[in-house]
């Protein structure tokens, strides 16, 4: 085999290599009360970390980090989590915060936090079904809007 051919095949495996690792899947959610539809697509390049998109009829378009929590995560990996949340009732949800209760609390679970040009903020919490899978596994959890509208999520196996 020739080196050229030899470095295209190294290449080739590389790339796939990479591409092996993303999964990417789609979910559907509604609000509560009769609010708006909401599609959700999620993309992860690895097991723990990844990104979302959720597409509000008539309200935006939310984007933002999602992350699966396991007995590893550290806290300081999760800053993305709580940006804009400040002063927005975070009692509503138990645990959310930046302290060691959130990794026992969200073990086993997929969190988000996402945010539309306007800068609103929509955060989502979301139990896993297969939690070695991760969000390809499938999942169902609520999405909370800056405004306090729920939105119930469901996310069928990828």
């Amino acid at each position: 085999m020739s080196r050229r051919a030899w470095q295209s095949g190294v290449v080739m495996l590389a790339a796939l290599a990479a591409t092996a690792c993303t999964t990417m899947g789609s979910g559907t959610g509604e609000t509560r009360g009769g609010g708006p539809e909401v599609h959700f697509d999620w993309k992860a390049d690895g097991p723990i970390k990844g990104d979302m998109t959720a597409f509000v009829d008539g309200g935006g378009t939310y984007k933002g980090k999602l992350f699966q929590i396991t007995s590893d995560t550290r806290v300081d990996d999760l800053g993305p989590l709580w940006a804009g949340w400040r002063g927005w009732g975070w009692g509503a949800w138990p645990f959310w915060d930046a302290g060691p209760e959130f990794i026992t609390h969200y073990s086993g679970r997929v969190v988000a936090n996402l945010t539309n040009p306007d800068g609103d903020h929509m955060r989502c919490n979301f139990r896993l079904i297969h939690p070695s899978a991760g969000m390809a596994g499938g999942g169902q959890g609520k999405c909370q809007l800056s405004d306090g509208r729920t939105i119930d999520a469901t996310f069928p196996a990828a």
